[in-house]
């Protein structure tokens, strides 16, 4: 469960308004009170029906010691009246199974209420809290005095023969894309780039996931139930595509205990994700800012929860140096309710200027869940030894994802002379300076 039942009890108003700040139905609460209060009392009613069947077995017990007949009419009464008992436990047992499974459900459908100093709104509540660099115009300065215009990513990348999306829609269908030759190799130099920074100069442990995720995995970071009709499903074996590495790297401490001293516990993992909605409904299906597939270097945080508002800052920074270091604009948004999910308790979305597009795009997300997820896949720590075990919080990020960092260094690193300049930093990973020569 994600929201825990004493919390249920203790903050019930917090939880509605969570749910409304967020644009869900709060009668999801309502229910689940409810149902709560349902199953105090058939547990209630059980364990009085139970000491009841107990006392008339004693009763039996204790009049066949006493010489009564066991097939008399006195001892037949006494089991008739505890086979009576028996067939009320069995029925509210079975109620009570059919409470818990909808309770069990309810609770994973409570969203997870913002932190309070997160703005009340849609897109139009976003706050930007901070940006790095000077956004490029569309319209760039040329050698000869005179200015040239810098053109859509996709316009870039065909012109320079690098990704070929009818191929990949071939291949796959739509929002597929397929990169040749140095723009396939851009790709694997980028996450080369990004697994050393976090790994070489943050200390992360790399990890190399499966990309197929069970339903418990998905259910455990919040996909199912809120977004389970966006992933991919093999449905042969139960499995889902993994949406992000979120999924199968917050699970590897499913069902677990982690020592103090092991805290925190940061990995970096690279996977291809997949998800169903991307270019939905024709928005954004031109180029590559909308692919059913594409690339992610994730960074995924256990801390203790007196850690986790510092962990968030020092992970959305560890996201910014990536942006930092490719030389791209940026500006940090903290999401409004509507705009974080649901299960995130504060979000910060980075995102970078694109000036082929004239518009940002997001790179990154970079959550802190507090206890959320860590409640739903049982991952607690302890803090000391010998102590009870406490939940943890968890975090993630990305760090950062391909498509749309690819886009935005299609358009800023153009040259009027057609050739695309390899960003310096990713020059030792790609072994060339330069892609295409000058038109």
């Amino acid at each position: 469960m994600s929201v825990g039942l004493q919390r249920l009890r203790d903050e019930p108003e917090r939880l509605r308004q969570g749910a409304i700040d967020k644009g869900e139905d709060p009668a999801v609460v309502d229910r689940a009170i409810e149902l709560d209060g349902r199953r105090r009392a058939l547990l209630a009613e059980g364990d009085a029906l139970r000491r009841r069947r107990k006392e008339l077995s004693g009763r039996i017990e204790q009049a066949v010691r006493s010489g009564a007949d066991p097939r008399g009419p006195d001892v037949a009464e006494l089991r008739r009246s505890s086979g009576e008992v028996g067939g009320w436990v069995d029925a509210l047992e079975g109620d009570l199974a059919s409470v818990h499974a909808e309770l069990d459900d309810l609770l994973l459908r409570i969203p997870n209420p913002a932190d309070p100093d997160v703005p009340v709104g849609g897109e139009e509540a976003n706050l930007v809290v901070r940006t790095w660099g000077e956004p490029l115009p569309h319209e760039a300065p040329g050698s000869d005095g005179g200015t040239w215009t810098r053109r859509p990513h996709w316009e870039v990348a065909e012109r320079l023969g690098i990704l070929d999306l009818p191929a990949g829609a071939r291949i796959a269908g739509s929002g597929f894309p397929l990169w040749r030759g140095p723009g396939a190799a851009l790709q694997r130099a980028l996450i080369d780039f990004m697994l050393a920074v976090h790994t070489g100069q943050h200390g992360m442990t790399e990890i190399w996931p499966p990309i197929l995720v069970n339903t418990d995995s998905a259910r455990g970071t919040g996909q199912i139930p809120d977004k389970e009709e966006l992933m991919y499903v093999v449905p042969r074996d139960g499995l889902y595509l993994a949406p992000t590495a979120e999924v199968p790297v917050t699970n590897i401490h499913r069902d677990e205990i982690v020592e103090a001293d092991r805290l925190p516990v940061r990995y970096a993992a690279y996977t291809p994700c997949f998800r169903r909605e991307a270019g939905a409904a024709g928005k954004e299906t031109r180029g590559i800012l909308r692919v059913h597939q594409f690339d992610k270097v994730e960074m995924v945080f256990f801390e203790r929860p007196a850690d986790s508002a510092a962990a968030l800052e020092t992970l959305t920074g560890f996201a910014e140096e990536i942006l930092q270091r490719l030389g791209l604009a940026y500006r940090v948004l903290l999401m409004a309710t509507r705009e974080m999910g649901f299960v995130q308790a504060r979000k910060y979305d980075l995102e970078v200027w694109a000036p082929g597009v004239e518009r940002w795009l997001e790179v990154s997300s970079c959550s802190n869940f507090r206890d959320y997820q860590a409640r739903r896949m049982n991952i607690r720590w302890r803090p000391e030894p010998g102590a009870k075990p406490e939940i943890l919080h968890t975090l993630n990020g990305s760090g950062v994802a391909l498509a749309r960092t690819v886009a935005a260094i299609l358009e800023c690193y153009q040259q009027a002379d057609g050739s695309l300049e390899v960003p310096e930093v990713l020059r030792p990973f790609l072994g060339i300076e330069r892609i295409g020569a000058p038109a």
